[in-house]
């Protein structure tokens, strides 16, 4: 007797068209797949959006044979294990958010890596520990990996970061970080709803991105700065970055760029530029793709401490095409503040 094959709700695209297309992004009926190896089947409770989403998702001439599934950021319940993994079991709760060489999170079951997977902060619901995943992997990759920032306090006594687009997802949770760390933390922000978001979540001092960085420095008392974590537009900031930075300071930033870059204007203060891209490790299966696990599971404890406190800002329900839609163009505004969560199939 034949085994009928168990199929997932999902959301998916065929073809890549602007978001205000009904066909952009449509609800379909997929194959619930099985764990293999390290990977756990995890049931979806809750997803986020992140700019990824609809950059992947953005019009080009392609058509997909089948579904191309979109989502890195997951909140749900470990449904089955593979043969190899040992750091969960059935019935644990978890949050993620995946590689990008894999289907994507917007299914109502998904194959994910243990080893990019954290223990779900317990005093969070699943709406709320969506919206954390692949932001906090960035700003934390961004802060302690790439920058090189201590996560000792007295190590960062007098030090200073600022934080250009502190009101997004990234920066939302970079700027609990850095000030978590010790630094003194000044976050870039152009709306007075998103000023006052980015001093309820602990920034010292808050500037405007469209103005010239270092007189608004200056006129808060800070001469240059030691970290710049970048969040927006790397071109369009380059050259008040290479003013507004200290001598052996370090610069990085998560946005691609299509401009070339004047290295030159970091020399003379010998100033170091990293990029970081939270896939990396699973994308390449680096020999330190735990690190990820370990990471999310240490924001967990500083989440359940009241350290670090979830960036949600609107949740939509159920997750299905439609509502997809309405957060992918609400992203593209390029205005939003903190997350947007999609809760239940």
């Amino acid at each position: 007797m034949t085994k009928v094959k168990e199929t997932m709700k999902a959301v998916g695209l065929y073809k890549y068209l602007p978001i205000d297309h009904q066909e952009s992004l449509i609800d379909v009926e997929l194959e619930k797949p099985v764990p293999t190896g390290k990977d756990l089947l995890v049931k979806v409770q809750a997803i986020s959006v992140n700019p990824v989403d609809y950059k992947v998702r953005s019009p080009k001439d392609r058509v997909e044979s089948v579904p191309k599934v979109l989502g890195w950021d997951v909140a749900g319940v470990v449904e089955q294990v593979g043969p190899d993994v040992t750091l969960f079991k059935p019935g644990d709760e978890v949050y993620y958010a995946g590689s990008i060489t894999r289907p994507g999170g917007n299914s109502e079951f998904h194959l994910v890596d243990e080893r990019i997977v954290g223990k779900k902060p317990s005093t969070l619901d699943f709406a709320q520990a969506a919206a954390l995943p692949l932001t906090t992997i960035t700003a934390w990759e961004s802060l302690y990996d790439r920058l090189g920032v201590s996560k000792n306090q007295a190590d960062n006594t007098g030090k200073t970061i600022l934080i250009i687009g502190a009101a997004g997802g990234v920066g939302s949770i970079a700027t609990q970080l850095s000030k978590y760390s010790g630094l003194t933390v000044i976050g870039t922000a152009s709306r007075p709803e998103s000023a006052d978001w980015v001093k309820g979540l602990g920034a010292d001092h808050v500037i405007n991105h469209f103005e010239a960085f270092l007189p608004q420095l200056k006129a808060v008392g800070i001469e240059q700065v030691d970290y710049i974590l970048c969040l927006n537009s790397t071109e369009k900031h380059w050259a008040n970055m290479a003013e507004a930075i200290a001598p052996q300071g370090k610069i990085c930033s998560i946005v691609e760029t299509d401009e070339l870059l004047n290295l030159t204007l970091l020399k003379n203060k010998s100033v170091t530029f990293v990029w970081e891209l939270m896939f990396t490790r699973s994308t390449y299966q680096t020999p330190d793709m735990i690190e990820q696990h370990k990471l999310l599971d240490e924001v967990a404890r500083l989440v359940d401490e009241g350290v670090i406190r979830t960036t949600t800002s609107e949740t939509l329900t159920p997750i299905n095409a439609a509502n997809l839609r309405k957060a992918h163009a609400l992203l593209e505004t390029g205005r939003t503040v903190g997350k947007v969560v999609l809760e239940g199939f």
